[in-house]
C-alpha cells in the first residue's frame, strides 16, 4: 500500500459535489508557476522565516472560567502538536514545510486526520498541484486535491488546515506572487551577467594574423609560441617584436559590470516583500531587530495556526468551555543577558515569576521545588499592611460590628 493510500484509506468521497460559488475570484488554486524557490535570495529569506517559525510550540490548553487559570490540555493532542504530528516527520518539520508553502504559494494546506469521535490522530502537510473548492447538495464545503502522482482526494473543510497570505481578491484563496516576479527575474539576470562577465575574461583578447597560408597544425603551433613569448608574465618589458609575416591586433573588451547598489536594491526589494531584513537572513540581528521580526512575522503566523486549529479541532461547545490551541515560544530566550537580568530584577520581587521560570529565561535547567514564587516583603497584601501598621483587618472590623 502506497503512502497516499495509508494516509487517506478511511476517507469516503461525497456522493455529489458542485463547484463552489464565490463572490470574487475563482474557487480553484494552482501553485505559482514561477519557481521562486530557485532564487537563492528568495530561498534564503523563506528559510530564515520557516526555521524560526518552526520553533513555535503548539499547545492544547483549557482556560478555566472560574479562576482564569490556564490548565494543561490533553497530553496525546499535545504530543501530536509538539513532537510527532505524523509517523513521517517531527513537529518542526511540519511547521517548516507549511510556512515554506505559505510564502511560496500564499496558500498552505494540511490534512487533519481524525478518528470516529473527531479526535485528532495525525497532521499531514499537503503539496497539491490543484485544489478546487466544491459543495455538496447541503452546501457543505469540501476541497478536492489533485496531486502530481495523479491521485485525487476530496476532504471536508473541517479536515483541512488552511493558511492564506495576501488574502484580498479571492474569497477562498490568497493571491499569487506575480508582484515579486520582476524582482526575481532581475536578480536572475544579475547572476547571469556576473557569470558572463567572469567568463569573458577568458575569451579572445586579440587577433594574430599571418600573411601566409599555414596548415592548421602549424597555425596552432605559432599561436601557442606567440602566447608563450608575449602574453605571459615572462614578457617583463611588455613589448612584442613581430616581422612582416604576422600582425597582432588587440581587442579591448568593455565588460558591463553591476555595481553593489544595484545588487543590494534588488535584494532589499525581495526582503521587503517578505517583511524581513537582511540581518534576520544572515543571523546578525540585534535584540531590537529580532523583536521587530518576531512581532511582525512570527506572531502573525502563530496567530493563524492557533485560530485555524482551534476552530478545526474543537466544536463550538468545546471552545465555549475554554479549549484552545496556541502556538508560542519563549521570546525572552533571545534577549541579551542585560535585558534578562533587568527583567528578573523587576518581576521576581513582585512574585510574577517562579524560580524555574526565571531559570528558563536564563536557559538553565529547572530545580526541585522550583515552582515556588519569591516575593519581597515590600510588596504585600493591603490587609496585611494595615495589620503591620497597627490597623485592623476587614474581618476584624466586621466581627466588631457584629
Amino acid at each position: 500500500m502506497g503512502l497516499f493510500n495509508k494516509i487517506f484509506k478511511f476517507l469516503r468521497e461525497p456522493v455529489e459535489t458542485y463547484r463552489a460559488e464565490v463572490m470574487a475570484g475563482g474557487s480553484t488554486f494552482t501553485p505559482f508557476s514561477g519557481n521562486a524557490y530557485e532564487s537563492d535570495i528568495y530561498r534564503a529569506a523563506i528559510d530564515a522565516i520557516a526555521r524560526n517559525a518552526a520553533k513555535l510550540k503548539g499547545k492544547h490548553i483549557v482556560y478555566s472560567k472560574h479562576n482564569n487559570k490556564r490548565l494543561q490540555g490533553d497530553h496525546y493532542l499535545n504530543r501530536i502538536l509538539q513532537v510527532r504530528p505524523n509517523p513521517y516527520m517531527t513537529a518542526y518539520d511540519l511547521v517548516y514545510k507549511l510556512v515554506t508553502h505559505y510564502y511560496l504559494h500564499n496558500n498552505a494546506y494540511a490534512f487533519l486526520q481524525k478518528d470516529d469521535r473527531g479526535y485528532l490522530q495525525a497532521m499531514y502537510p499537503l503539496s497539491p498541484v490543484n485544489v478546487e473548492f466544491v459543495t455538496d447538495p447541503t452546501n457543505e464545503m469540501y476541497l478536492r486535491f489533485l496531486f502530481s502522482s495523479g491521485e485525487q482526494v476530496t476532504l471536508h473543510m473541517s479536515e483541512v488546515l488552511i493558511l492564506r497570505r495576501f488574502y484580498n481578491s479571492n474569497d477562498l484563496l490568497g493571491d499569487s506572487n506575480t508582484a515579486i516576479m520582476p524582482a526575481l527575474d532581475l536578480a536572475h539576470t544579475q547572476n547571469e551577467g556576473l557569470e558572463e562577465s567572469i567568463k569573458s575574461n577568458a575569451t579572445i583578447r586579440g587577433i594574430l594574423k599571418y600573411n601566409q597560408v599555414l596548415s592548421p597544425e602549424k597555425l596552432k603551433e605559432e599561436k601557442e609560441a606567440f602566447i608563450e613569448d608575449y602574453l605571459t608574465v615572462k614578457n617583463h618589458g611588455g613589448i612584442a617584436a613581430l616581422d612582416s609575416k604576422a600582425e597582432y591586433t588587440p581587442l579591448n573588451m568593455q565588460n558591463t559590470t553591476i555595481d553593489d547598489k544595484q545588487l543590494e536594491s534588488v535584494k532589499k526589494k525581495i526582503y521587503e516583500y517578505l517583511g524581513i531584513s537582511e540581518s534576520i537572513v544572515n543571523s546578525t540581528y540585534t535584540e531590537d531587530e529580532w523583536a521587530a521580526f518576531y512581532e511582525s512575522v512570527i506572531e502573525p503566523l502563530s496567530l493563524q495556526f492557533s485560530l485555524e486549529l482551534t476552530d478545526k479541532l474543537f466544536t463550538e461547545r468545546e471552545q465555549a468551555f475554554g479549549n484552545t490551541i496556541i502556538f508560542e515560544s519563549n521570546r525572552l530566550q533571545f534577549a541579551s543577558n542585560d535585558s534578562k537580568t533587568n527583567i528578573l530584577k523587576e518581576l521576581v520581587p513582585l512574585g510574577l515569576l517562579t524560580i524555574n521560570q526565571g531559570l528558563e529565561i536564563l536557559n538553565l535547567p529547572p530545580v526541585e521545588d522550583g515552582d515556588k514564587r519569591l516575593q519581597t516583603l515590600n510588596v504585600v497584601n493591603s490587609e496585611l499592611v494595615d495589620q503591620y501598621q497597627g490597623g485592623k483587618s476587614n474581618e476584624q472590623q466586621n466581627n466588631e460590628r457584629n
